[in-house]
């Protein structure tokens, strides 16, 4: 018990200082560009993972944790985004306010959804499908975005896909989220290098038909479950033939 409340105040402060102070001071001392403070703190948030799946004692105080985060800090977001200081020191693109706390809670559910199979109900031994899914959007997605702004000239034109999208970022998204799938495999499951090979090169091109495809943020959410319902049942098979 007493390692889990630690674990939890460990998980505030990494959420306090690196996703929410360093971004913001680099934005307030010296003028990073908005849409660079925004998917570093994507990035950030992916990397909290981590944290849930090494810090806490069981997959329900994990989720406890995860959305822990949400109690404290949506109900204060709803009362500081309508003023000065925060248009100008955080990183919301809606008029009225409201965009970065439903990012939160969208990140937050993700996580709780993907804690709940992959540990609760799967098991420990699937552990590395929701840390693999949730790398491949954090890393996948801020390489959308910012290749996107910086080099995309070619926009999808098509009814469910938003004016902004392009084939750059979408090139993009699919190459960062094939390497971060193959990396974190690797390294964090420990299975061989052409399994992970193979999975990341079927399993990439689905994040970034999913990325396109979802609107209004909701990427945060689509992706990173999108991604652990492919790769599960795919490790799954490549087990049951040996692999």
């Amino acid at each position: 018990m007493l390692s889990d409340i630690i674990g939890a105040v460990i998980l505030m402060a990494y959420y306090l200082l690196v996703c929410v102070l360093l971004p913001t001071l680099t934005k307030a001392l010296w003028g990073v560009k908005t849409e660079i403070v925004r998917k570093t703190q994507h990035v950030a948030y992916s990397l909290s993972i981590f944290l849930l799946l090494r810090l806490f004692s069981a997959w329900y105080i994990a989720v406890a944790a995860a959305m822990l985060l949400v109690l404290l800090a949506y109900p204060i977001l709803i009362l500081v985004e309508k003023s000065a200081w925060y248009r100008r020191l955080f990183v919301d693109r809606s008029t009225k306010g409201g965009e970065l706390r439903r990012q939160l809670l969208y990140v937050q559910l993700s996580f709780a959804i993907l804690l709940f199979i992959f540990w609760g109900l799967l098991g420990t031994s699937w552990h590395h499908v929701v840390a693999a899914s949730v790398m491949a959007w954090g890393f996948g997605d801020a390489a959308a975005a910012l290749v996107g702004k910086a080099f995309g000239k070619t926009h999808f034109l098509h009814v469910y896909i938003e004016k902004s999208k392009t084939l750059e970022g979408t090139a993009a998204m699919i190459t960062t989220a094939a390497v971060a799938l193959f990396l974190t495999l690797l390294i964090y499951a420990g299975i061989p290098w052409h399994v992970c090979l193979v999975a990341a090169l079927l399993v990439a091109p689905w994040c970034g038909v999913v990325e396109l495809f979802s609107r209004r943020g909701l990427d945060t959410l689509t992706v990173p479950l999108a991604t652990a319902f492919l790769l599960q049942p795919l490790l799954s098979l490549f087990a049951f033939f040996g692999w």
